[in-house]
């Protein structure tokens, strides 16, 4: 009788996951940099993700897990994932086949868009910087 693979234990100890036992999933293009959208993994769709060569998530929404691409044929296909220093985010970097977001856009932060903001500078050398709020 055999169990099914499991994550491993020093990577689930690591990961600290929303109340729905989620954690968020960045996905970058492996050669530019680019982000190309957010997504959800559980322990399971991690353990996919690491062990496929082929990103998997889990899909609020509809409650079950997709790997990216099966459908549109926009894979996205593992070159790294790290975690980060809390262990509540995922850094995905992929080789993305076609676009990335469900709306045919190249990344799902193109399709969303640039809001407004205050673009901020960072001080030249020897001029003082003090904090918004602060005296």
């Amino acid at each position: 009788m055999s169990t099914s693979p499991t994550l491993d234990p020093e990577i689930t100890a690591r990961l600290k996951r929303d109340d729905a036992g989620l954690v968020a999933a960045v996905v970058q293009q492996h050669d530019t940099g680019e982000v190309l959208m957010l997504g959800w993994m559980d322990d399971e769709a991690l353990r996919r993700t690491l062990t496929s060569g082929r990103v998997t998530f889990w899909s609020r929404s509809r409650s079950e897990y997709w790997r990216k691409g099966d459908t549109s044929g926009h894979a996205q296909y593992v070159q790294s994932v790290a975690i980060d220093c809390d262990g509540d985010a995922l850094l995905v970097r992929v080789d993305q086949v076609g676009v990335a977001c469900h709306t045919g856009a190249r990344t799902c932060f193109d399709a969303g868009g640039l809001l407004p903001v205050v673009v901020g500078h960072r001080p030249t050398a020897g001029a003082a910087s003090t904090p918004e709020g602060a005296s």
